[in-house]
């Protein structure tokens, strides 16, 4: 009895956060657009189908502990029971069925429900015909803000995103920043914006309202102010609302968008009335900045072999670093140009590699000096002047300074020819020595 007490207590304490939870808004689960409405009912239909195994298997755990317990003394007890045909195929078949269900169920709607693949229909009763153009809208994460350009419109905004009811939207999607992904619960699913990229995707909002849209990967420390307002509207509301933003809004173009872009936390709406017809291109190819390379000209450089002229300047023109850390370092904003390196060259980026003087008079290790360079160590010298040739398997001695086997350290006895070279395996002739392939 006072167990009931305690559970009814227990029980009454819950009540409260059933409230709470009764207060959530489950857009999710009850959105209102079409392709939304679609992935919330694979949701449900995906928690049936495992339901259809889950609550048996559960319910049989609770029965058979309760059947089989201890003190019944009616239940059967046969210690050599060890195997069961019907239940065999029982317990095989119904998850099988299942998978093949579930499995059925993904396909047909991974392809229907492609983000990239343009909407058939506006909602169940009613298809998407030849005369409804869609909206097209150009969709750019930065640090924390969201922008968003209207191509056919020329208008642009910042953390305000509107569109029609019933008429198909169309996002192109990229980032000027680090990955981010764009997500509208109400209206479809998230989809990611990478800088350099573009993705797609393909939706329609079917009731009027303002819904929430926000980034759903963390992309630093202004993520959680990275939110906006949805605006769905009826076609009167809709031309209302561009009528507004082009009486309201000032000019986005390069100069402008640089600014913009900069980071930034709680970022209010912004309109712009007119925006650069090149805008968008630029930032996908990440060339905005004067003096940038896009990366569709750097994939034509590398369709062409990866070598250009100038290609000391193309380098200066392909680093895209806001932030300033790689000044100093051999690139970037601190880099000299080619002629007359400054000391904020990178400390390897010498001679020879660089084609640029060395900042040593130490010559590297197996290189003969320079005409007017340091001049060789004294002993070191051959003949007129000349570098002894290195030893090529200098340094390879075992430890207890015995040679690796199959090297000879040795030269030839003075008076003796050196044996000839033993003949390819491959070619069956001699295969020169590496000093003779160099030498031709």
């Amino acid at each position: 009895m006072v167990a009931l007490r305690t559970n009814a207590l227990r029980i009454l304490g819950m009540l409260p956060l059933l409230g709470l939870v009764a207060g959530c808004n489950l857009v999710v689960m009850s959105p209102s657009g079409d392709v939304a409405d679609r992935q919330s009912q694979l949701i449900v239909a995906s928690t049936i189908l495992m339901l259809i195994i889950i609550v048996p298997v559960i319910a049989a755990t609770l029965l058979f502990a309760w059947r089989y317990r201890a003190s019944n003394k009616s239940a059967t007890y046969d210690p050599d029971w060890h195997h069961s045909t019907g239940l065999e195929v029982l317990i095989w078949t119904a998850p099988l069925m299942i998978i093949i269900a579930l499995g059925a169920l993904t396909w047909i709607s991974t392809h229907l429900l492609d983000p990239y693949r343009p909407i058939e229909r506006l909602d169940a009763a009613r298809p998407v015909t030849a005369e409804m153009k869609p909206l097209t809208v150009e969709v750019v994460a930065l640090d924390w803000k969201w922008m968003f350009l209207y191509p056919e419109l020329g208008i642009a905004t910042v953390n305000e995103l509107a569109a029609p009811v019933d008429r198909p939207i169309a996002f192109k999607l990229t980032s000027a920043a680090i990955m981010n992904s764009f997500f509208i619960p109400t209206l479809a699913g998230q989809i990611y914006a990478m800088p350099g990229m573009e993705t797609k995707l393909h939706a329609v909002i079917n009731k009027p309202g303002i819904y929430d849209g926000f980034s759903a990967n963390y992309s630093g420390a202004g993520f959680s102010k990275m939110r906006f307002k949805f605006h769905g509207l009826d076609e009167a509301g809709f031309d209302q609302w561009v009528a507004k933003v082009r009486a309201e809004g000032g000019t986005l173009d390069r100069a402008r968008y640089l600014e913009v872009e900069k980071p930034s936390e709680g970022e209010p709406v912004h309109h712009y009335a007119t925006v650069d017809p090149s805008l968008y291109e630029a930032i996908l190819g990440m060339c905005v900045e004067p003096g940038k390379m896009c990366m569709h000209e750097m994939m034509m450089i590398d369709g062409q072999g990866g070598v250009a002229e100038n290609h000391e300047v193309n380098r200066e023109r392909l680093v895209h670093d806001r932030t300033g850390s790689h000044e100093g370092f051999g690139y970037g904003s601190g880099h000299a140009p080619a002629t007359g390196m400054a000391a904020e060259e990178a400390p390897g980026a010498t001679f020879p590699a660089s084609g640029r003087d060395s900042k040593s008079e130490d010559q590297p290790d197996g290189m003969q000096p320079d005409e007017g360079g340091p001049a060789a160590p004294a002993g070191q010298g051959q003949g007129q002047g000349q570098a002894p040739a290195a030893d090529p398997h200098a340094g390879h001695t075992m430890p207890s300074g015995e040679t690796m086997p199959g090297m000879t350290h040795d030269a030839p006895a003075a008076g003796t020819t050196p044996a000839p070279a033993a003949p390819s395996t491959e070619t069956g002739s001699s295969s020169p020595a590496p000093a003779q392939l160099n030498q031709n």
